[in-house]
C-alpha cells in the first residue's frame, strides 16, 4: 500500500503542489475539467516547500495555479466536515478572482477562476460525486459569464467498482479514495492506463518526510481515522435507533416478540427492554 494517504490534506499538497510533480496536477485538473483542449502547463503560485510548512502550517491546506491561457485555479483537499462549506468555496473563488486586480488595473484584465474542492465528506444534496456550479440564467440557462466555475468532488459518494471505472476523473477519484490499497508494484490496469497515476502512487511510496512533516502527517491521519470511526459509530446508532422505533410500533400493534425480532433483526432481550419501556 502507499506509504502516505493522499486524502490527508498535507500529503495531498505535497503530492500535487510541487514543481517536480506538476504533471500529476495537470493530469488531475484535466480529468476534472474534461475539456476538448486540455491545459498543457501551469504556474504554481504557492507551491509546497519545507520553509512554508515550517513557518505557516495553515498554508498547506490549499494551493493556487495559473495555466498557459491565464485561467486561475484553487485546489483544496478537505478531510473534515465543515459547516457552510458552500459559502467557504464561494469565498475562496471571490478572493482569488478579485485578487487578480492590482492598483490601476481595469476589470478587463480579470481572468476565469476555477475552484476545485475535493471533500472527504458529503456536502451537497446532489447524488453524483462530481458537481459543477456556474453563473446561469435561471430560466434560459444562458451563462452570464464563464469566469465562475466551482467543482465539488465528494469522495464519500464515489462507490464504483474497478470494473465500472470509465473516465479519467473516475480513475483519479478511485486513487484518492483507495490509495491505501495500491502500491507501485500492484497497480490495477484501470488505473495504470494513466501514467500520472502510476507516478503518483510511486511518489507516495517513496516520498521522504522531515521529522516535522512526519508528525504533521501522523496527526492529520489520526484525525482522519477518528472521523471515519465516528461516522461509522453514528451510522450504527442511527440504524439501531430506527430498528427500535419500528419494534416499538410493532409491539404496540400487538405483534409478538419473536416476530418483531424476525422483522427488525433485534435480539429478543432488546425487544423485551423495548416492551418494558412502552
Amino acid at each position: 500500500m502507499c506509504r502516505l494517504n493522499p486524502r490527508v490534506d498535507f500529503a495531498f499538497k505535497k503530492l500535487f503542489g510541487t514543481e517536480e510533480n506538476k504533471d500529476i496536477l495537470i493530469s488531475f485538473i484535466n480529468s476534472v475539467l474534461d475539456k476538448d483542449e486540455p491545459i498543457k502547463d501551469l504556474i504554481l503560485k504557492n507551491p509546497y516547500n519545507s520553509k512554508n510548512f515550517k513557518n505557516d502550517k495553515l498554508s498547506i491546506l490549499d494551493f493556487k495555479a495559473v495555466d498557459e491561457k491565464g485561467v486561475w485555479y484553487n485546489i483544496e483537499m478537505q478531510i473534515t466536515d465543515q459547516d457552510y462549506y458552500d459559502k467557504r468555496a464561494l469565498y475562496y473563488w471571490a478572493r482569488l478572482y478579485t485578487g487578480q486586480l492590482e492598483s490601476g488595473v481595469n476589470y478587463d484584465k480579470l481572468e476565469k477562476t476555477i475552484v476545485i474542492n475535493v471533500l472527504n465528506f458529503n456536502c451537497l444534496e446532489e447524488k453524483e460525486y462530481h458537481n459543477i456550479y456556474q453563473l446561469l440564467n435561471r430560466e434560459s440557462k444562458e451563462e452570464l459569464i464563464d469566469h465562475l466555475e466551482i467543482h465539488f468532488i465528494e469522495l464519500e459518494k464515489y462507490n464504483k467498482d474497478l470494473s465500472e471505472v470509465q473516465t479519467a476523473l473516475d480513475r483519479w477519484t478511485e486513487f484518492l479514495k483507495r490509495a491505501d490499497k495500491y502500491d507501485k508494484d500492484k497497480i490495477p490496469t484501470q488505473l495504470a492506463e494513466l501514467e500520472s497515476i502510476k507516478k503518483a502512487i510511486n511518489v507516495l511510496d517513496t516520498i521522504g518526510l522531515t521529522k516535522e512533516e512526519r508528525e504533521a502527517y501522523e496527526a492529520r491521519l489520526k484525525w482522519l481515522r477518528d472521523e471515519e470511526m465516528a461516522l461509522k459509530k453514528a451510522e450504527r446508532k442511527g440504524m439501531e435507533k430506527g430498528k427500535i422505533e419500528i419494534a416499538t410500533n410493532l409491539l404496540k400493534m400487538g405483534m409478538n416478540i419473536e416476530k418483531v425480532s424476525e422483522v427488525t433483526g433485534l435480539s429478543k432481550r432488546q425487544i423485551e427492554k423495548v416492551k418494558d419501556s412502552i
